[in-house]
This record gives C-alpha cells, sequence and structure tokens, in this order.
C-alpha cells in the first residue's frame, strides 16, 4: 500500500518521539491502508446511490449518514497523519491532494457555496494516494507532460490553420458547424474524435461541395492518425519508462531496516550505561 517517504523522513529525524513512530507505524501498516480503501469505495458507492430520486426517497437519512461517517473517518485519519508527520506531511504533494479533497467536503452545504456539495465527489479521487499502482500511471501522465508541449503546439497550429480555412470554405452554407472560427474548432474536433464525422458533418457538406473530401480525409489522417496517436505513444512510453525504474520503496524497506538496527544499537547502549 501507500508507505514511503513521509515514513522514511519520520524514521530518519532525530526529533521523533516513539508515540509518533509506533503511529506512523500503524498507519502505514496494510490494515490502516486497506481499511481506507474499504471507506472510499463505500463513500463511492453511497454517493452514486444518492444520484438515484427513488433510493433517496426510501433510504436518503441512511445514505446521508454513512456519507458523514465516511466524512468523518477521512477527517480523522488526516488530522492523525498531519499530528504524527508533521512538517513532514507538507513536504509531499500526495498529502496536499488529500488535505484539498477532504477539504472541500467540509465547505458549508448552504448559501453561495452550497453548489460544492457535488465536489464531494472528488473523494473518490483518494484512491490515488492510497494505491501505489494508479500513483505510478498519474506519476506517468504527469511526466509526460513536457514531451506532450510539442506535440500540443502543433496540434494548436494545425486546428487553427483548418479552423480558419474550413470557416471560409464552407461557413456561408454550413453555419451551424462553420459560421465562425470557434464552430470550426469545435467541428473539426468533432470530427478528429471520429464522432458522426461522415454522416453528421462530413456528407452534407459534400452534397453542396463534392470536393470537400480534399479537405476533410487529409485532416483525419493528420490529426487522429499523426498527432493523436503520437499524445498516445509519448504517454505509454514514459510509462514503460518509469516501469523500468527500480522501485523506491524497496529502497526504503534497506532504510527502514538499518534505521531500525541503529536504534537497538542505541537502545542497548542506553541500557549498558544504565547500569553502569
Amino acid at each position: 500500500m501507500m508507505g514511503g517517504n513521509d515514513w522514511i523522513k519520520l524514521q530518519a529525524s532525530a526529533a521523533a518521539s516513539p508515540w509518533r513512530l509506533r503511529w506512523a507505524s500503524w498507519l502505514e501498516s496494510s490494515f490502516c491502508q486497506w481499511f481506507i480503501v474499504a471507506v472510499i469505495l463505500l463513500n463511492s458507492l453511497v454517493l452514486g446511490l444518492e444520484t438515484f430520486a427513488g433510493v433517496m426517497a426510501r433510504h436518503g437519512s441512511v445514505l446521508v449518514m454513512l456519507d458523514r461517517l465516511c466524512l468523518t473517518v477521512f477527517v480523522v485519519e488526516l488530522l492523525v497523519r498531519m499530528a504524527v508527520y508533521r512538517r513532514f506531511f507538507w513536504q509531499s504533494g500526495w498529502n496536499w491532494f488529500d488535505f484539498l479533497v477532504v477539504g472541500v467536503a467540509l465547505v458549508p452545504q448552504s448559501g453561495p457555496f452550497a453548489v460544492l456539495r457535488a465536489l464531494r465527489v472528488l473523494r473518490v479521487l483518494r484512491l490515488l494516494t492510497v494505491v501505489p499502482a494508479l500513483q505510478k500511471v498519474v506519476g506517468a501522465m504527469l511526466h509526460a507532460i513536457p514531451g506532450l508541449g510539442g506535440v500540443i503546439a502543433v496540434m494548436a497550429v494545425f486546428f487553427f490553420t483548418a479552423g480558419v480555412l474550413a470557416s471560409h470554405l464552407f461557413g456561408e452554407v454550413f453555419p451551424q458547424w462553420f459560421g465562425n472560427l470557434g464552430e470550426s474548432l469545435f467541428s473539426l474536433f468533432q470530427i478528429m474524435t471520429l464522432e458522426s464525422w461522415s454522416m453528421g458533418i462530413v456528407r452534407p457538406v459534400m452534397e453542396v461541395y463534392p470536393w470537400a473530401w480534399m479537405f476533410f480525409v487529409p485532416f483525419i489522417v493528420i490529426a487522429t492518425f499523426t498527432i493523436l496517436n503520437l499524445f498516445i505513444g509519448i504517454i505509454v512510453s514514459t510509462m514503460q519508462e518509469l516501469s523500468t525504474l527500480p522501485d523506491p520503496e524497496q529502497k526504503h524497506v534497506e532504510t527502514i531496516q538499518v534505521l531500525e538496527r541503529m536504534e537497538a544499537d542505541i537502545q542497548s547502549l542506553k541500557n549498558s550505561l544504565k547500569r553502569k
């Protein structure tokens, strides 16, 4: 499960008291981590059931109680982690993510902030912080962002050029699709996703402009089969690259063992000095 840098930093800290180490060990135990996962899944089920009017009419009070109980567990767990790890807690981006997700759920549910009640569903995203496999996927996506910058720039230039051209070519007859640059960009994005592009847009246009295929076919080849696949290729390549790197958790285990031996040696030395 999660484990990791907070636990290592706390053990390496000379100011870490025994009770903080015991609580940290409990927080990072498999039982505690799986319990939090179970609560997140239960909360996800409750939030899903609350979208059904019939279910809310029959079991609304029970669902609200379960939702508040899950939120209580999240808040208590977060407060304990903050008390145990202290400054180390704020050195982790995942901890900041947990803090914000749980904090949104504590916003008043009335007045101008009532709309934020829907953001309770963000609690489901806490799975990202307790399941290492999901953390690796998110990490790969974030790691791929710099490499995607060039592809995004190429796509922006290509879409802008195609959007202006489509507006001039087809905007007069089909203003609902190509009346201005915004409409053209949205229609071209729909075509790029291959969603109802043929019968929905291209064939009606070709009934008026038989040569329109000369514009749309190259656009699909470049936008869908080239640029879009570059996105996928970079992300997959990044995930493969990260999967070949050594697991930092293995280093954490070795560090913990060394620290435990050092602690045992120090305790033994203290006992010897007391006997003398």
